[in-house]
């Protein structure tokens, strides 16, 4: 048997979810997003701490062309722009829940 013919087809939709969440910070983004309540970029860069806010910007902009964030500019001055979930990036948030879940249940011992 060639090896060729053992291989495992492409999982095309985890290919496509790699893509889209694939960036360093875009998980924990929309994790305190949802679940804390963050929508302003000044505090999910203060909240990430380590995130510069060109990397914050990109992450931020991807998510929004991926549909998994609304981006609300207020036009005003100073500029306030605020960032919710869509009902896709909704729809997300119980896999989230559960990766943290599971994170914290397994994940303990390697930090």
């Amino acid at each position: 048997m060639r090896k060729t013919e053992l291989a495992v087809e492409r999982c095309k939709t985890m290919s496509t979810l790699q893509k889209i969440l694939g960036g360093k910070w875009k998980l924990e983004i929309l994790y305190y997003i949802s679940f804390h309540d963050i929508h302003r970029f000044g505090a999910l860069r203060r909240q990430l701490g380590e995130i510069t806010e060109s990397s914050l910007t990109k992450q931020l902009r991807e998510l929004v062309a991926d549909g998994f964030l609304i981006r609300h500019d207020f036009h005003e001055v100073p500029p306030r722009v605020e960032y919710t979930l869509t009902d896709l990036g909704k729809s997300f948030m119980d896999v989230i829940d559960y990766m943290k879940t599971w994170g914290d249940n397994h994940l303990s011992n390697m930090e």
